[in-house]
């Protein structure tokens, strides 16, 4: 029998080039599996965040991750991109979170499914509004300066019936979840959204109108109750103690109104040339309420007002002590004792 050698070294040729081609196939394959699978963001934290802005392209998208060093493998990741196509796909704005270990694919899926992660604002003890602004734009995409002008020039759009005196009246003091590149517009809404909320809950604008006061003049009474006393157990009392004055048409006589008024917010003591400031925040010479709040009242402060102690009180002074708690009288003669007993201990510890 004869053994066509040619043909089996054909045979041999070809099935070597096959296997070859295979091993070739499989590596090709595999490096495609590593590239879109595998792991290829590194970082030394567990999470850390990538902050897109608007007009934001695929070549800055890159430059942005080679930056960061998050991205390990940056070719790698451009490849998977393009056979994903997402190169030529609107990359959306915000803040994604990134974890340690994302494949090129789940990081791509991060990036065009547009599922960013918020931010938590909390906001309280601020004084103003460009107080406020500075605090909510601090972890924002928002500018503070323009913030705050939108605040005051554009509040026909903010669907709310309030002076700018009493715009910060809106703002109910907690922390809220709010995505990164939420817009001027978009934020007031927001806490528009959580004031009607608020005042909808615990029968806040029933206890209100019972008090007959709009929801703004209860946070204004609030901020005053917020600054004279730290002690919440005196709250409702000194809530009271201002609601009476206010049904007998007496001026408030508060002392925090008139540092507001001043604009010197280090002052320890209150004196006569302070009280003779002619400001409309000056309770001791105008009755009734400030035209706005002086501070950013608690929401402990806030229920304080609506669920004031029914009681006589009219005056109230601190305590010649540091316990920052007062003495509350029904009389002027009572107050006059508790006030002069006060004035010593000012003195005596060179308080002026």
């Amino acid at each position: 029998m004869e053994v066509d050698f040619m043909s089996n070294r054909r045979k041999y040729f070809w099935l070597g080039i096959g296997l070859v081609t295979m091993v070739l196939l499989a590596g090709a394959t595999y490096l495609s599996y590593r590239w879109i699978e595998g792991p290829n963001v590194t970082m030394t934290d567990e999470m850390a965040y990538l902050h897109i802005f608007e007009e934001t392209d695929f070549k800055t998208l890159k430059n942005q991750l080679e930056d960061s060093a998050y991205v390990e493998n940056l070719p790698s990741f451009s490849r998977v991109a393009s056979w994903m196509k997402f190169k030529d796909s609107r990359i959306k704005p915000g803040r994604y979170a990134l974890s340690n270990g994302m494949s090129n694919r789940s990081l791509i899926n991060l990036l065009r499914s547009g599922r960013q992660s918020p931010v938590d604002i909390t906001f309280n003890n601020v004084r103003d509004l460009g107080g406020l602004a500075a605090v909510i734009t601090q972890k924002l995409l928002l500018d503070s300066a323009t913030f705050h002008t939108h605040l005051l020039t554009d509040r026909a759009s903010q669907t709310v019936d309030l002076e700018k005196e009493s715009l910060l009246t809106i703002f109910i003091p907690n922390t809220y979840r709010i995505y990164w590149n939420t817009t001027a517009e978009e934020l007031m809404q927001r806490m528009i959204a959580e004031h009607k909320k608020f005042w909808q809950s615990k029968n806040r604008s029933e206890l209100a109108n019972d008090l007959e006061m709009t929801p703004a003049e209860v946070y204004t009474l609030a901020s005053i109750v917020e600054k004279e006393t730290q002690a919440n157990s005196e709250r409702p009392i000194v809530a009271g103690l201002y609601l009476n004055r206010l049904e007998r048409g007496i001026p408030l006589a508060a002392d925090p109104t008139v540092v507001f008024a001043v604009g010197n917010f280090e002052l320890r003591r209150v004196l006569n040339k302070h009280l003779a400031i002619d400001s409309p925040y000056n309770t001791y010479k105008y009755a009734g309420l400030p035209p706005g709040p002086i501070y950013m009242p608690s929401i402990s402060s806030i229920d304080a007002v609506l669920n004031a102690d029914d009681h006589d009180y009219l005056y109230m002074c601190a305590r010649p002590d540091n316990s920052g708690r007062h003495a509350f009288a029904a009389s002027i003669r009572a107050h006059s004792k508790n006030a002069n007993a006060y004035r010593r201990w000012l003195d005596q510890r060179g308080i002026f």
